[in-house]
């Protein structure tokens, strides 16, 4: 088998739904398979994939293990040359593995290849290719000062080496992987993809980001920036420095004193509400569709055609995508045109009955089903 895909999930059924959708199509024609590891959820995630993805193969956790230790597992189960390390709160356009795949067959000595990632608006997000946080960088990034933290000499749609990549897409050699022995599972959320790129550099392998791919990480579903989040991450920070740079108790107290700001900042974090957008567009070649959201949305709805979604520019709407109709590398194309204009962006998931999508990368996003 050429390719196995593990997406850890918890508590987001319908983004996991359409991130299904979307990675089905992508290995239309590639020997892959696709596990999805359950940590424990709560919502109806396990009833869902039973039902409409049988072909999946799934593990359902008795208890939430975390990030390292779930990805691992899904890991063990794989049969593939290569595994992808998948957020469920993804969409992925349709040529995705085909470009990574032909791109990391080509390399000498790989370690893990990272995509362009955009939030549900369209924007990019820089973590999608970062340099290693070692303690000025985190310092840095810390007091307001990123330009470090992140690789900004590598252009958005370039392709080049990078220290660390983002664990929400990460593609890599399974062998590589179990060499590695996989994610440090002293790691429970937040860390371990920067501890893995890490691993992988000091292995002698080389990390690449391929600019010219590009999907959509929701985010907001998996990393919500609130006082957990803040706790979680910096103390993920303190660990990651502990095991490669920790090498006296006087610089690691200071390190220990700034992650603690850190925190504490981290608790004060703005909502950034979003303005509500004027009108929604409903893009779609299906009559009924546009009778039964009209029922459940509050704004003023009108229904256009595909082509339209193409041809004009639209300011202070929210569109709404039927994914009957639209690719999800036409989608995203979209996003990436249209952003920066003060748009909401739904998808309503093929055959199904509720739309989601989220308008920023720091809150849950939104579900409405019908």
């Amino acid at each position: 088998m050429r390719l196995s895909i593990i997406i850890l999930n918890y508590n987001v059924q319908y983004y996991l739904e359409l991130c299904l959708q979307s990675v089905f199509k992508a290995v239309d024609d590639i020997d892959a398979e696709i596990i999805v590891v359950d940590n424990a959820s709560s919502d109806a995630s396990s009833a869902m994939i039973k039902e409409r993805f049988p072909q999946v193969k799934f593990i359902q956790n008795a208890k939430n293990i975390g990030f390292s230790k779930g990805n691992n597992l899904g890991v063990k189960h794989a049969s593939g040359d290569y595994i992808c390390i998948l957020n469920p709160d993804t969409v992925l356009p349709e040529d995705c593995f085909k470009k990574v795949l032909a791109f990391i067959e080509e390399q000498k000595n790989p370690g893990a290849v990272g995509i362009k990632l955009i939030d549900g608006s369209g924007n990019f997000l820089p973590e999608s290719k970062r340099n290693l946080p070692v303690p000025r960088v985190a310092l840095d990034k810390i007091i307001g000062k990123k330009e470090n933290y992140y690789v900004n000499a590598l252009g958005q749609n370039e392709t080049g080496e990078v220290p660390v990549l983002v664990g929400a897409f990460m593609v890599m050699q399974k062998s590589v992987f179990d060499k590695l022995k996989g994610f440090d599972e002293d790691y429970f959320m937040y860390g371990e993809d920067i501890d893995l790129s890490y691993r992988l550099q000091k292995a002698g392998y080389v990390n690449y980001y391929l600019g010219n791919v590009t999907a959509i990480h929701f985010k907001g579903e998996s990393t919500r920036r609130n006082k957990e989040y803040a706790r979680q991450f910096y103390g993920a920070m303190l660990i990651f420095y502990k095991k490669h740079f920790g090498k006296n108790r006087i610089s690691e107290s200071v390190v220990e004193n700034i992650i603690k700001l850190a925190t504490l900042k981290g608790r004060t974090v703005a909502n950034n509400k979003t303005e509500s957008p004027e009108s929604a567009i409903l893009f779609t070649e299906n009559e009924c569709l546009e009778k039964e959201l009209q029922q459940k949305l509050s704004l003023n709805l009108e229904t256009r055609p595909i082509i339209d979604c193409f041809e004009q520019v639209f300011t202070k709407k929210q569109l709404i995508f039927d994914c009957d109709n639209l690719s999800f590398v036409e989608i995203i194309d979209i996003l990436q045109k249209l952003k920066n204009r003060q748009n909401s962006y739904r998808f309503r998931p093929s055959g199904c009955k509720f739309i989601v999508g989220s308008d920023s990368k720091d809150r849950q996003g939104e579900v409405i089903s019908y």
